[in-house]
């Protein structure tokens, strides 16, 4: 299970190996997701989302659980998409549809029925930052790094970001982020609301764990209808922005600024965009 690029897994279940595990009885009522592809920094490959649909039907079908923790494996909780050959030779497709399969695939996360909990272990940047915000709950990693990086590569946002921010943060910071492409610490982050907690590496996970504990002490079917209520109060749809992100997403991909911010970032110099 653990050679995965992703897997799905009760705490409870002893065949994981690598991961903490302990004999509370109600670990057996939390699962995990976890990004497991750390030389690659975790990043949006086709095996890795091959994987991740994987687990999270694994997730959805695991209806004994209450709630779910979704963790990455070594330095980086999940880096985006992978870039390592150039824009030309990316590993997801820039198409429309290509887009709307890939971050579809993601953003099923939001249609698990149980309290997601994201143990934000390393950084999370562009694409990944985008699964990040897809928890309910966010313990960020204090001096890890995580932003919508995209204006920086000459791109328009995925992962319906240009939906989800500006909801969470409020328009003006939103705004703010995106626009300039920062990344910003995990304190940074927890202070304008993005993160629930933003502890030291080695804190995240337990403080993960200890929320998921309390959460699977409370009745299940309360959370969870607790947990519709909110989003239908909210009109909570990034899915509904999707298609027209990945419209603009292919757009700008195909273009001179995109195949420049994107051999910048690989050459870790600064970008020349010509608006082109």
């Amino acid at each position: 299970m653990s050679d995965k690029a992703a897997w799905y897994a009760r705490l409870s279940d002893k065949i994981v190996e690598g991961t903490p595990q302990t004999d509370k009885p109600q670990h057996a009522l939390i699962g995990q997701i976890v990004f497991n592809r750390p030389t690659n920094r975790n990043s949006l490959t086709p095996d890795m989302l091959e994987a991740l649909k994987e687990a999270i039907d694994d997730a959805k079908k695991d209806t004994d659980i209450r709630c779910l923790i979704i963790t990455g494996t070594g330095k980086n909780f999940c880096a985006g998409g992978d870039f390592t050959g150039g824009a030309e030779n990316s590993k997801i497709p820039f198409t429309q549809q290509g887009l709307i399969d890939t971050y579809s695939t993601c953003m099923e996360l939001l249609n698990i029925k149980v309290p997601v909990i994201g143990a934000l272990n390393g950084h999370a940047i562009g694409g990944g930052f985008g699964v990040a915000l897809l928890s309910d709950i966010r313990v960020a990693n204090s001096d890890a790094l995580y932003g919508a990086n995209f204006a920086r590569l000459g791109m328009h946002s995925g992962m319906s970001l240009s939906y989800i921010l500006p909801r969470l943060i409020g328009l003006v910071k939103a705004n703010e982020l995106m626009f300039t492409g920062r990344r910003f610490s995990g304190s940074e982050g927890e202070k304008i609301g993005l993160f629930n907690y933003a502890l030291p590496d080695e804190q995240v996970w337990p403080k993960a764990l200890a929320l998921a504990e309390e959460i699977a002490a409370c009745a299940p079917n309360a959370v969870q209808l607790m947990k519709q209520s909110i989003i239908k109060n909210l009109d909570w749809d990034p899915h509904s922005r999707l298609a027209e992100e990945a419209l603009h997403q292919s757009a700008t991909f195909n273009s001179n600024d995109a195949h420049e911010g994107i051999a910048a970032m690989m050459e870790k110099r600064e970008p020349v965009f010509k608006g082109t």
